[in-house]
C-alpha cells in the first residue's frame, strides 16, 4: 500500500452499494464525508463575507444537510422489488 493512502481505502461494500472511506479503521460513507466539507467550506465563505457567526453556522448546518440527503438519495441503489423504479443515480449511471 502506497504510504499516500496508507489511512485511507476506498471501498464499495457489497451488501448496499453505498461507497466508503476507511479513516483510523472506521468506514465513512463518501456522502457524508461530502456533506461535512461542503458545510465546512459554507462556513468559512459565509463568515469570511458576513461576519456574522450566527448566519455561518445555520447557513452550513442547511447545506450539510442537503448535501448529506441528496447525495445519499443520488446514491442509493435500486431496490430489488420487481416493479420498483430505478432511483435517480441509477438512472444517470445507466444513460
Amino acid at each position: 500500500m502506497p504510504t499516500s493512502r496508507a489511512g485511507l481505502r476506498h471501498d464499495v461494500r457489497a451488501s448496499d452499494g453505498i461507497q466508503t472511506i476507511d479513516i483510523a479503521g472506521t468506514e465513512w460513507p463518501l456522502h457524508k464525508l461530502e456533506a461535512l466539507g461542503a458545510a465546512l467550506l459554507t462556513f468559512v465563505t459565509v463568515l469570511t463575507v458576513t461576519q456574522t457567526l450566527q448566519t455561518a453556522v445555520l447557513t452550513a448546518a442547511a447545506v450539510a444537510v442537503v448535501v448529506w440527503w441528496g447525495r445519499r438519495l443520488y446514491a442509493s441503489p435500486t431496490s430489488d422489488h420487481p416493479g420498483a423504479e430505478p432511483s435517480h443515480g441509477e438512472a444517470a449511471r445507466s444513460q
